[in-house]
């Protein structure tokens, strides 16, 4: 009866959407790769590109009082050195990444388990999206470039879409991680296809953002990785913790 159950469970859920950080990748690749990268990179981003139309968008993006170099730097080095995830932080640190990927500077280092994983349940059927504090083009980025030999989850460059993943949410456009009301939007985006809340798992190392996603509606569980912060006693009883995806679905 318990494995038919199981198996009951598994079949159920028709859309995994997936933290990052410390759910898919060590939290060490953001903090120690990413976003020193960005905050050395930033100085010659800035000269070479102030004056380009086409980088209007990111200095705009900033309050008002940091639209000269000077305060745009100063500001872009407290909020990372505070590790605060402000939307046009992201969106000008997914710019600055963008070379170092490219450049071969920068590699993912996901999980081993995550791309096994995530080709299994694709060709289960389920539909993987993507919801992290980090821009969506970043998102697109790490999973373009990983550090996995084979693995790199690059779109079809004809129609641009990506094999694997269907679809990316970030504070933008989805908003908080820890507000229930952004699961909800994230749910509304797709309701002709995944109307059933409780069809939907959410996956992250983040208790509250677990909590938030219940809240909407979704089955969420907490990742627990290497590296990972301490969960504290009472979470699994309140929470399935998991620390692998093998064998989830």
């Amino acid at each position: 009866m318990a494995a038919s159950t199981a198996a009951a469970a598994k079949k159920a859920i028709q859309v995994v959407l997936l933290d990052i950080e410390g759910t898919v990748c060590p939290i060490s690749f953001v903090k120690d790769i990413l976003y020193p990268y960005s905050v050395a990179a930033l100085p010659k981003t800035l000269a070479e590109k102030w004056d380009d139309p086409s980088f209007a968008p990111y200095i705009e993006a900033f309050p008002a009082e940091y639209r000269t170099p000077s305060a745009l730097t100063s500001h872009f080095e407290d909020l990372v050195n505070s590790d605060i995830k402000a939307s046009y932080l992201k969106g000008l640190q997914g710019l600055l990444w963008k070379d170092g990927y490219y450049s071969g500077e920068i590699k993912a280092p996901l999980f081993s388990d995550v791309v096994p994983a995530l080709n299994k349940w694709k060709a289960d059927g389920k539909s993987l999206m993507i919801y992290s504090s980090g821009s969506v083009a970043a998102q697109k980025l790490l999973f373009e470039y990983t550090g996995v030999e084979g693995s790199d989850l690059k779109a079809e460059a004809a129609v641009n879409v990506n094999p694997i993943l269907s679809d990316y949410f970030d504070t933008i456009n989805a908003g908080p991680k820890t507000a229930a009301a952004s699961y909800s939007k994230i749910l509304a985006a797709h309701a002709a296809e995944f109307p059933e809340a409780e069809s939907w798992l959410f996956l992250s190392d983040n208790v509250l953002e677990v909590e938030a996603a219940k809240a909407a509606g979704l089955t969420s569980y907490i990742v627990q990785r290497p590296g990972n912060a301490p969960l504290a006693d009472t979470v699994p009883a309140k929470h399935r913790v998991i620390t692998t995806f093998d064998g989830l679905l």
